[in-house]
């Protein structure tokens, strides 16, 4: 009898034709939650500084999970039906209740888990365990909430703001600051919560790991020390915009700064910080070469 709990991959467009045929109930599933949570993200969080990873951490993922499916689909043992269908039910749950009241972090996370549910009710745990880093990887896509960011980025907004101060005064700028507002000449700057670091270095943390994995995978040691100079690089790069962004007030005024030169400087400062953590791994060859020839 034929296990209706097994997935072959199609690889031709009849076997698509087929495919969705066989689990047709399910793709309609799978389109009533993602759809709609897709469509929010992108007007609520993909638009904005803070989600400008998501796009990219969505189509990669993607990528990644096929890049891998062809090596994981012979460890194919379905879970046992109870257990994933009790996970699906409460990430299910988790969906609707945030979506009833506009959380989209949890909805996010309950989209993610019930689809998640799914994957190992019909592949099992073995191929999971083998995806575990698309998976964690695809985990980028949900938003941090609202107070969480708050609560973080205060301290780094202090940080940002008094080294800023220091280095223009010692450069011979007219600066003064009071909390996370810099003054120069006649113009008044508030170092918000875009420059302060926290949405950069989620940024930069996704794309430096699907970077790392890709080129460095088989090396964990190396990985991890490449990930340690993430939060480093964001903050050197967010400083470097708000000092931009400042040096653009005092020669240009406030309405450059503020307009497209902002959004610019924006940009710069995420390219400046992946070029840091590339310029590290080049310069690290010797130790990666190294760590790789021992392992082999």
């Amino acid at each position: 009898m034929e296990d209706a709990l097994t997935l072959d991959a199609p690889k031709t467009q009849n076997g698509l034709i087929l495919f969705a045929k066989r689990f047709w109930p399910l793709l309609l599933g799978f389109a009533t939650i993602v759809i709609p949570t897709f469509a929010q993200l992108g007007k609520e969080v993909w638009s904005t500084e803070a989600g400008v990873h998501g796009p990219i951490v969505l189509a990669t993922g993607g990528w990644l999970l096929a890049r891998a499916w062809p090596t994981v689909r012979a460890d194919v043992r379905p879970a046992p039906p109870v257990a994933a269908g009790l996970a699906l039910a409460i990430a299910l749950m988790l969906y609707v209740l945030a979506r009833a009241f506009s959380f989209i972090s949890l909805e996010v996370a309950g989209m993610l888990g019930a689809i998640l549910a799914t994957a190992w009710l019909y592949l099992g745990t073995a191929v999971l365990r083998r995806l575990w880093f698309p998976i964690f990887y695809l985990g980028f896509l949900i938003p941090l909430p609202g107070w969480l960011i708050d609560s973080v980025t205060a301290p780094l907004k202090t940080y940002i703001s008094v080294t800023a101060t220091k280095l223009l005064g010692w450069a011979g700028y007219p600066i003064g600051r009071e909390g996370v507002t810099l003054y120069i000449a006649q113009y008044q700057l508030l170092v918000e919560d875009a420059c302060a670091g926290l949405n950069s270095i989620i940024s930069l943390t996704s794309i430096s790991l699907f970077y790392i994995y890709l080129l460095h995978n088989a090396s964990w040691r190396y990985s991890m020390f490449l990930m340690a100079w993430i939060i480093p690089a964001a903050m050197i790069a967010n400083l470097v915009r708000v000092i931009m962004l400042v040096l653009i007030t005092y020669y240009f005024g406030n309405a450059a700064a503020q307009g497209f030169l902002h959004s610019t400087a924006g940009l710069l400062m995420f390219v400046i910080a992946l070029l840091f953590i590339f310029a590290i791994d080049k310069l690290m060859s010797p130790i990666r070469d190294r760590l790789t020839a021992g392992k082999s």
